[in-house]
């Protein structure tokens, strides 16, 4: 008994005895030095007793507002710095971007993420470069997400039906698998996708989604006491999140094997006629990118690499797009003035026709929609504290010293709703963004939803299109309204807190039909009945285009097919775009009377179409040959 005692003092005077150095050291070290405000901290602990982490950036918020705009905070041994006002962000991502374009390797992301060597998560430098022009030129251009606009279009449609057989939608999950099944197909191929709302298809995927989720929002004790990781082991947070990884990895193994296959079962029938262009999803580029690298030497030479980049695609666009869908109808139900003007754009752009669905070409026509998203995420940001960057040399701040290895918080929400800049910064007035030039680009620092700076999310258009399309539909196709026995007051506004914010409780809500809707509006005809066109098909095209313009999209079975009668858009076509419409598709009767598709006329644009032209041309039909007949 007295040895335990004795070995128990010599342990606190150890440890005490460690801190005071510790402490003294540190002061030295800070002499001369303008630090910043910091709250009263335990030993040990820090600050970490000041926050409530199911409701952390209301608790940054409340020690900004006593402490001022820009904080340094110890979280456990982690010095961390908060931002919380737009003129010290401004600052930052003008004068001290790359300074502040680290980011802390945290134990979710670095286990999830192949070692953080995805684009966001991974620290700044050169394998940070080369994944941020992969996915920017590759992947998210502006090109590559239009090409994504059929099956957006198409989802939303199987969205809208569903929620058209249903008594009451939940659309929290609605919006969940819409999202989910958007960015699977986009992604992965549509062999891989849900296909179903509110059904049981996907459940597996939505659940393991979830789960990474939870852990990349989630504590572990590593992150703050990196001498103590062990414990996270101990408690079995690791063990849970090792497991999580492996089925994500199995999961990828189990994806790119599928492509692989399916590329080299293609390639046996088309005997390599031609590439995929514009067909190819995610995999497919990265599949391409990741050869060429393992021949040449590059940034995709490592597989993993591949998984990374896949997985970070379907957290951060499913998330952040379904949560802002959910928070802005739930703006809506509370704002029925803002919900009737908007429908009311909807019905001037549209001419009152609820017989069809919104298309991607009319929302430019829809400003107020814009306008509402915009207040939606200015009160309601879908990533409230942006991910943490960390800084990689020292600097000043606002006068003040910042070491080098210093953890940042930007505190989005706090910058949002700051009154010195919003007037009535808690009441939804869409109304705040007409005329004006604040956008969420980056650039206007008093609304940051997407970040700003080399760290800003290269995901935004991509995620953009899908909101205003979703909204845009949801709004047009149905009136709304709550349960039965429920009122608007009724709706909780409570969060629920992970890397995304979204509602704790879920959106149920009445939709009211307003017609009998179509596929993308451009045709009253169903896709069986299309089948009655093909007697007098050009007639019949002649006066639909008589109604609907003179470029529309039709859909021939599961076929989206446009139909052009203009002079005007076939000079354009033909002058500026002739390269990108020169493909033909491979129909069953060419396919089989021609030898797969191998003559001239219709082989798919590729290298076999050019040497068969070339034969035709210089051999076959050349001037000289034809004066010869």
């Amino acid at each position: 008994m007295i040895m335990e005692q004795q070995a128990f003092l010599c342990l606190f005077l150890f440890l005490v005895s460690f801190l005071s150095l510790k402490i003294l050291l540190k002061a030295n070290k800070s002499k001369g030095k303008k630090l910043l405000p910091c709250p009263w901290r335990l030993p040990i602990f820090g600050n970490l007793h000041l926050l409530n982490p199911n409701k952390l950036h209301h608790s940054l918020l409340s020690l900004s507002n006593k402490h001022g705009p820009l904080i340094l905070l110890h979280l456990g041994s982690i010095p961390t710095i908060i931002i919380s006002s737009h003129d010290v962000a401004e600052e930052i991502f003008t004068k001290h971007d790359i300074t502040f374009s680290g980011r802390p390797l945290l134990t979710g992301p670095k286990k999830l993420f192949y070692n953080c060597s995805s684009v966001t998560f991974s620290t700044y430098g050169e394998h940070w470069r080369q994944a941020r022009k992969i996915v920017m030129l590759e992947l998210l251009s502006a090109r590559r997400v239009r090409s994504f606009e059929t099956i957006r279009v198409e989802e939303v449609e199987k969205f809208i039906a569903a929620i058209k057989d249903l008594s009451v939608a939940n659309l929290s999950e609605l919006t969940l698998s819409l999202a989910n099944n958007i960015v699977c197909r986009v992604a992965l191929g549509d062999k891989f996708a849900d296909g179903g709302y509110g059904g049981k298809g996907g459940v597996w995927l939505h659940h393991l989604l979830k789960e990474s989720q939870r852990f990349l929002g989630g504590f572990f004790v590593a992150d703050f006491f990196p001498a103590l990781k062990w414990v996270d082991r101990l408690i079995g947070f690791q063990g849970r999140i090792e497991k999580n990884f492996e089925q994500v990895d199995k999961f990828f193994d189990r994806v790119i094997w599928e492509h692989i296959k399916k590329e080299k079962e293609e390639d046996e029938r088309s005997n390599n006629i031609n590439g995929r262009g514009d067909k190819e999803d995610m995999v497919d580029i990265l599949l391409r990118l990741h050869e060429v690298a393992v021949l040449h030497g590059g940034f995709l030479s490592s597989i993993d690499h591949v998984k990374a980049i896949l997985w970070e695609s379907f957290l951060a666009a499913t998330d952040t797009s379904s949560a802002t869908i959910t928070w802005t109808m739930t703006q809506l139900m509370k704002n029925p003035r803002v919900m009737k003007k908007l429908q009311e754009e909807l019905k001037q752009a549209t001419n009152g026709d609820t017989h069809r669905l919104i298309q991607e070409c009319e929302l430019e026509k829809l400003p107020y929609l814009r306008q509402v998203i915009k207040e939606s995420m200015r009160i309601k940001p879908p990533v409230p504290l942006l991910l943490p960057h960390e800084t990689i040399q020292s600097c000043q701040i606002q006068g003040y010293d910042i070491p080098a290895k210093t953890r940042v918080i930007f505190n989005i929400m706090a910058i949002s709703i700051d009154p010195n800049v919003w007037e009535k910064p808690l009441e939804f007035l869409p109304e705040r963004f007409e005329g004006s030039k604040v956008d969420f680009k980056g650039q206007d620092f008093e609304f940051l939803p997407f970040g700003s700076g080399r760290r800003k999310c290269p995901g935004i258009n991509f995620a953009m299109v899908i909101v205003e399309l979703a909204l845009a539909n949801l709004l047009h196709c149905f009136d709304w309204s709550m349960p039965d026995g429920m009122k608007i007051e009724d709706i909780n506004m409570d969060e629920n807190i992970g890397l995304t914010t979204h509602k704790k409780e879920a959106l149920c809500l009445v939709a009211k039909s307003k017609g009998s809707f179509h596929v993308h509006g451009t045709s009253p005809f169903s896709a069986t009945s299309t089948f009655s066109i093909p007697n007098k098909p050009h007639n019949s095209h002649f006066s639909l285009s008589k109604k609907h313009g003179p470029l529309m999209l039709l859909h021939l079975g599961s076929f989206p097919t446009i139909i052009v009668f203009s002079r005007g858009i076939a000079e354009e076509i033909f002058t500026n775009h002739d390269l990108t419409f020169s493909s033909l598709p491979l129909l069953t009767g060419p396919k089989k009377l021609l030898y797969n598709c191998s003559n001239m006329a219709f082989s798919p644009y590729g290298d076999h179409w050019r040497q068969a032209r070339r034969i035709i041309m210089l051999v076959l039909l050349s001037t000289r040959r034809s004066r010869s007949f």
